[in-house]
This record gives C-alpha cells, structure tokens and sequence, in this order.
C-alpha cells in the first residue's frame, strides 16, 4: 500500500511572510487522515512546522502516521527548510511515541499548576520589590543575550536565535518596562538580591517568562521563592493558572517546578532536515 499526501488547498501565504498548507493523508488514494504543515512565524521560512496530524481512527496503529510524518519532511525539504518541528499534548499517548521514532529530539516542555484561593507566603527573611528601569535596561540586555544561546543550544543557527530573541521582545515588550500586564520582580533574602522574575498576566492565566536566580546565590531555595512570588502575583492579580516553559536538560528547574506541584501538558520537539 501507498501512503501519499494530497493537497486540499492552494499553498497559503500569511500576512508575516509564513506559508501553509493542508493536506488529506491518502492510502491507494483513499483519504484516512489529514495533516497541516507551515512555516514558523518566530524562525522564518527555514523551519517546517507540523501544525496538525490526524489518522482517522481505522486506520491507526498501521504506520499511517509515521509514513505521513516522512511525507511531511520531504515537503518541508521541497520548501527549502532545514528543520522541522512539531507539537503534541502531553495526553496525546502516540505522539512521543511517533516523534521518537521518527528521530525527533525533544526541545522544550509547557508545564501548568492550577492555584487555591489562599497566596502562599514568601520564606522568611524573602521580600519583593517591583524593577527599577535602570535594572530592567540591564535585565533586558543580558535576558536577550541568554534567551538566544539557549536556543542556540537547543541547535538553532546563530542568526535565526539571535532574531528570535530580539523579535520576541520587542512583540511581547513594546513599551518596556512599562508594557501592560508585565510585571518584573526583585526577590530580596536578608537585604541581598537573589533573583528576577518576569510574569505576563494573559486572559485567562499568568505566565513565567522569566524567572532566573543570581549566580552568587544559586543552589539555596530562592527559585522556589521567586516561583512563589508568581503565584502570589497571579492570584493577587486574580489568575488561578500559571503556565512556563521549560528547555529539556534543565534538570534543576524541571524538579523545582514538579516539586511545586506543576504538570507537563504539552512536548515540543525538533529535527534536523539533513
């Protein structure tokens, strides 16, 4: 049997310069799924995004999905990608199945913890304070900086990294430090500063885009202050979810924020097209 990809639409063209493009998952021509590939809008035309999979059901479990997936890349490859990339829900029992078999690497995972009513407290000897513009100039620099080299890491080219970085804030920071439902945090421990934090109130939940503790005072439980203090401000701000991301290999945050009670709902993962 032949397992082939039949558009169902013309190759689109978004505003931002992305393409897209659906297609049916066909079997000897038969239609059993359907699949949607782009382009990504925070990396550019050299990186294919899996958007969507689906094989209907009586016909999963045959190797529909995997042969879709190849199918894909070699699209991916025709557009003059060098990467792809793809997204499934952490209750999505196939989808890490597939995409490790498929050669695919895991890149980051999107974790959430719903909140009680009650805020918790900050340890003793912990206070907060909101980041003085000369302290967020100096934040923003290094964060961007920091921001690309972990992409960079995760095996992105230097130029995509570095403009992702600078996109992504000047998207989601447009006046700064004083872009609405942006806060920025100093955690303070015993008169020393220990940390920053920065949380994004969205509609329905507040979300860590940064939370990072000093060097000099690493390895001491002020993550988890600082972690805290997001839930003291998402509640505060009447927020009952917060949401983070976090790259595969940071072990250390990975535990803090399962020890804190946050669950993986969603796996990122990437491969080369060679």
């Amino acid at each position: 049997m032949t397992t082939t990809l039949r558009p169902t639409e013309p190759l689109q063209r978004a505003a931002d310069g992305t393409r897209s493009r659906r297609y049916q998952v066909c079997v000897n021509s038969r239609p059993v799924g359907a699949i949607h590939l782009g382009t990504s809008p925070a990396f550019g035309d050299s990186v294919a995004v899996i958007h969507d999979l689906r094989i209907d059901e009586p016909d999963r479990r045959r190797g529909r999905g995997t042969v879709a997936a190849l199918a894909a890349e070699e699209v991916a490859r025709g557009w003059g990608c060098r990467q792809i990339q793809v997204s499934v829900g952490a209750d999505a029992a196939a989808g890490p199945h597939l995409a490790g078999a498929l050669g695919y690497v895991l890149r980051t995972r999107g974790m959430v913890k719903s909140l009680g009513g009650t805020p918790p407290a900050l340890p003793p000897g912990s206070s907060a304070r909101p980041m003085t513009p000369a302290e967020f100039s100096a934040w923003q620099t290094y964060q961007a900086e920091q921001y690309a080299r972990t992409w960079m890491e995760q095996g992105v080219p230097e130029p995509e990294a570095r403009a992702k970085a600078r996109n992504d804030h000047r998207t989601l920071l447009p006046q700064g430090l004083d872009t609405e439902n942006m806060l920025f945090s100093v955690v303070h421990h015993d008169g020393d500063r220990v940390g920053v934090l920065w949380l994004a109130l969205r509609e329905d939940q507040a979300y860590v885009f940064d939370v990072e503790t000093d060097a000099a005072h690493r390895g001491r439980g002020h993550g988890r202050a600082l972690m805290l203090l997001a839930e003291i401000q998402a509640l505060d701000a009447g927020r009952r979810l917060v949401g983070l991301n976090v790259f595969a290999g940071n072990t250390p945050a990975e535990r803090l924020y399962t020890s804190l009670g946050y669950e993986t709902v969603r796996y990122s993962y990437s491969k080369p097209l060679l």
